[in-house]
């Protein structure tokens, strides 16, 4: 078992949000990324911060939706679509779209709309 499978996606999601806004991107982005990846709305997602929630526990109550398989690409140098284990492939789309987000990608692209 990977290490970030068991590590608190609280201690992960500030990096996210300071990346996305000293990209001049928002909380609000990531809230409507985070949403359309998993199903889960922001209060949602306060929540499992709050609790302490692994990876793990955050995916399992996720719902991904059946557009997450085209999200492909490169982050930290392994390909996203070709990793195989289920729950790395799901925390991998999560950094793939928001590296996306950080390099000024539209909305609509980033959501595969």
């Amino acid at each position: 078992m990977h290490r970030i499978f068991t590590t608190p996606i609280a201690d992960v999601w500030p990096h996210y949000v300071a990346k996305l806004e000293r990209k001049g991107r928002t909380r609000a982005e990531l809230d409507e990324v985070v949403h359309w990846l998993t199903g889960l709305d922001p209060a949602h997602v306060e929540a499992h911060l709050e609790a302490g929630t692994t990876f793990e526990g955050f995916f399992a109550a996720a719902s991904l939706p059946p557009q997450a398989t085209l999200i492909t690409g490169v982050v930290c140098g392994v390909r996203v679509e070709d990793v195989e284990d289920p729950l790395m492939q799901k925390i991998r789309y999560l950094d793939k779209l928001v590296d996306e987000l950080a390099r000024g990608k539209a909305m609509e692209k980033v959501l595969r709309g």
